[in-house]
């Protein structure tokens, strides 16, 4: 495991075996054959808690896609619907049941199960379906918090921030909050909270109530978590438009890491044959697994990418040496040693191999001229350069017609760091953006400006200068190779929330008390009563335990940043992440934006 989880108290296994625990005994209820009938974006998340052999432990035989029509043949006893709790999904599992052959014998059971809660709405719509009484279970399953890792939890609930910011919609607030009490349950009360953000004043106030209304639910468990820090992505809009230069972050920005995997291109990663000029290349995409598991991945996930190649090439000659060590082998007693140990360094060749093709992979866009171009206009920005007027790279950009997110992440992090935009640029963004790529993005831009990303300069004055010099968002020395500062993983800019967490920790919020006040939403301290006997007294040495919890998404670049904290010897704090979504800058517009078609003429 790598350091930075090996260190760490908290395990997160506890968290998983609920899981599975939960889902065996449903399937239990289901007595006889199945098949489990999926919602396709749960699959992934699944899979991070249950592998395929639990499942057929307890007698699952086949699994189908939900998709219209009849379902497929098969000869089982039960079908269970693995569901989020959404009408459309709701007409196309009525549109399989009433297919469903009711002349053939045996009959089949049907069952729901809805993930992470049931929802009285989808219930009412099977019943005037006239299909609710064809489900024998109908129950629901609390998928909150998914372990992604040693250290970091997802929700993966897309739509969050814009179900919080634009549609006024709590449900992932509270299910963030459920999954917080599940977590309490499991690791005890944590005894104190602190927010920024009206969401996470929402999810604070939630957990004190359900905590009020289930007197049992405290638990005498000796508490793992010291504090909980819950963040509103609207707190920091900036740092998610960025773009990332960690590793991890750029393979996430470049290629999208789903569910801890990544599909790449294949042609890199063809064994290379003697002779055979490039027939026979693979079709497929590569899909690889990303997580701390994998030795290699975890010493340089979290390294500016820049720092990447020396480590490699490093690896590379500790590999080779040890392979070389087999001509040294002279008795059987160092023989069978080398044999040992070679599945661990076949296991270590083959992980290089992979990170040497994708670091190659990367470095071809990042070499790129259009890569440094976009690169440096972020950079003024962030450090406050020309925020004010119409950006000729911009311009440029929207001129050639690069792809319309590009142009969108760049304006965004325009106003951000500008707090808004005078009414006449804005307005020129807009007309351009417009004319380019077509009317139908109106839409799109309303939701912008709603989320507070692309807005006009209301007050007549920019905070961000403020911010930026008091938080030291902006540092010029940056050093990439041996960091000693967060702000290594912009190459410059620290991430606003990180900054945030860091400052929590030491000397304390009172120290930004003005600053505070200049960003979104209420910020605000609760402390949870600990039964007696629980209370800490801290060793010497012990470092206190953070779970900071980003209400809206969090980038795989703050995950680093807050990595990079816990590893500083006299950092005293040790982090773990909990987020409703793992997001770039590229996913999270996305996200926000309007699919309107435009018109057949």
């Amino acid at each position: 495991m790598a350091a930075h989880l090996s260190s760490g108290r908290v395990n997160l296994t506890a968290l998983r075996e609920a899981g599975r625990r939960e889902l065996r005994e449903f399937l239990d209820k289901c007595a006889g054959s199945k098949a489990i009938v999926w919602d396709e974006y749960l699959t992934g998340p699944f899979g991070l808690i249950a592998q395929y052999s639990l499942l057929k432990e307890h007698e699952v035989e086949k699994m189908f896609t939900l998709k219209p029509g009849r379902l497929p043949q098969a000869d089982v006893k039960n079908i269970i619907f693995f569901v989020r709790p959404k009408l459309e999904l709701m007409d196309i599992i009525t549109d399989n049941v009433l297919r469903e052959d009711r002349g053939r014998s045996p009959q089949r059971d049907f069952h729901i199960l809805f993930v992470p809660r049931r929802s009285l709405l989808c219930e009412q719509w099977l019943k005037e379906q006239g299909v609710l009484g064809s489900f024998i279970h109908r129950e629901q399953y609390s998928l909150d918090l998914i372990p992604f890792d040693g250290d970091l939890l997802s929700m993966e609930s897309e739509s969050a921030f814009k179900e919080c910011y634009l549609e006024s919609d709590q449900t992932s607030l509270y299910h963030a909050a459920k999954g917080l009490m599940t977590l309490q349950a499991l690791y005890g009360t944590i005894p104190q909270i602190f927010g920024k953000g009206e969401c996470a004043r929402h999810v604070a106030n939630m957990m004190i109530r359900m905590k009020r209304e289930f007197p049992g639910s405290q638990n005498s468990i000796f508490p793992v978590f010291d504090t909980l820090l819950l963040l509103d992505r609207n707190v920091d809009l900036l740092t998610p438009l960025a773009t990332q230069l960690t590793y991890e972050g750029l393979i996430d920005e470049i290629y999208g890491i789903q569910n801890t995997y990544v599909k790449l291109p294949p042609e890199k990663f063809a064994p290379k044959k003697q002779g055979e000029g490039g027939k026979d290349l693979p079709t497929e995409p590569k899909k690889l697994q990303l997580n701390s598991a994998e030795e290699l991945y975890a010493e340089i996930r979290d390294k500016n990418f820049n720092a990447v190649g020396s480590v490699l090439s490093k690896k590379a000659k500790i590999i080779s040496a040890a392979f070389e060590e087999r001509h040294h082998a002279k008795t059987v007693g160092e023989i069978k040693q080398f044999v040992s140990q070679l599945p661990h360094m076949q296991a270590a060749r083959s992980s290089l191999a992979n990170h040497t093709s994708i670091a190659e992979l990367i470095k071809d866009i990042t070499t790129s001229e259009d890569f440094f171009d976009n690169l440096t206009v972020e950079q003024e920005f962030m450090s406050g350069i020309d925020t004010d007027k119409v950006n000729n790279y911009v311009e440029d950009c929207i001129a050639q017609k690069h792809p319309l997110i590009k142009i969108l992440r760049l304006i965004c992090l325009q106003s951000v760091c500008n707090s808004g935009l005078k009414q006449k640029v804005l307005d020129y963004y807009k007309r351009e953006i417009l004319q380019t790529y077509g009317y139908e993005h109106i839409l799109t831009l309303n939701n912008l400006e709603k989320a507070g990303l692309l807005k006009p300069q209301t007050s007549g004055r920019n905070n961000y200068p403020t911010i930026r010099k008091t938080l030291r968002l902006w540092m010029d020395d940056v050093n990439e190779q041996n960091p000693n500062d967060i702000s290594y993983v912009y190459s410059g800019y620290a991430p606003l929330s990180v900054r945030l967490a860091q400052l929590l920790a030491r000397p304390g919020w009172r120290s930004i008390e003005e600053v505070l006040k200049m960003l979104p939403g209420p910020h605000f301290e609760e402390r949870q009563q600990l039964p007696t006997g629980l209370q800490k007294k801290r060793q010497h040495g012990e470092n206190r335990v953070t779970l900071v919890f980003f209400l809206g998404g969090v980038t795989y670049a703050e995950i680093a940043a807050l990595r990079f904290l816990s590893q500083m010897e006299d950092g005293g704090t040790e982090y773990v992440i909990a987020t409703t979504k793992l997001i770039n800058g590229t996913s999270w517009i996305k996200s926000l934006m309007e699919k309107l078609e435009p018109a057949p003429f």
